[in-house]
């Protein structure tokens, strides 16, 4: 079974790019937690990021910087939100790898998880790659 690059669990920040309807390229740093070869995430269930994967699954990630600056290759793969009854786990997971997380009077009610997977092929999106013809 394919999956992202062993190294990239020992990263800090994934570039998350998510995709606009017109095919223009949105990244933006994230924690993460892997587990089992699945990318945790956890975001605001308002932002534009969580609209952008509920119009388009498809999600590029790789390592980057604390300000988004990518110091490896993007990977394909697919974005999904997980069900509230995951979250606990997902947030212990983030949790152990990040101790801000620790601190709950900093996190909001209006969070949710997002459970990252990789993908051979881009998905939906056709804009993904161009060049593919």
């Amino acid at each position: 079974m394919a999956s992202f690059h062993p190294t990239l669990a020992r990263e800090n920040y994934i570039s998350l790019c998510t995709f606009r309807k017109d095919g223009t390229a949105v990244p933006t740093p994230v924690w993460f937690a892997e587990h089992n070869g699945t990318l945790l995430v956890m975001t605001r269930d308002n932002s534009f990021k969580i609209r952008r994967i509920r119009n388009n699954p498809a999600v590029q990630v790789a390592p980057c910087s604390m300000r988004g600056r990518v110091t490896g290759p993007y990977q394909n793969a697919a974005a999904a939100i997980l069900p509230p009854s995951e979250w606990p786990a997902a947030r212990r997971l983030l949790a152990r790898k990040y101790w801000l997380m620790r601190l709950t009077f900093l996190w909001s009610k209006h969070n949710l998880f997002l459970a990252i997977r990789y993908a051979i092929h881009p998905l939906i999106h056709p804009l993904l790659h161009p060049s593919d013809g």
